[in-house]
């Protein structure tokens, strides 16, 4: 167990960080599905700025990579472009 109140300070921190990362993170694949779930044009293009301003602010927070942004946002455009 740490012995330093600095240490101590640092493991409240960072369970508090990891714990509101995962919610995040759950959010956004959460969105993610959604968006790969619906049909209309209209809506998915709503739901596409949303998703990816998401995926972009986790991606700057370091919650995910960037370069995992980048291949969801990818695979989602496509998606959305698809859709009649």
């Amino acid at each position: 167990m740490a012995n330093h109140k600095s240490a101590i300070k640092r493991i409240r921190q960072t369970v508090g960080r990891r714990l509101r990362n995962r919610y995040y993170a759950k959010t956004a694949r959460n969105a993610v599905r959604a968006l790969r779930n619906t049909n209309q044009k209209e809506e998915a293009l709503e739901l596409y700025k949303k998703v990816s301003s998401m995926l972009d602010k986790l991606a700057k927070k370091n919650v995910i990579h960037k370069n995992k942004a980048s291949n969801l946002k990818s695979k989602l455009a496509l998606h959305v472009n698809k859709l009649n």
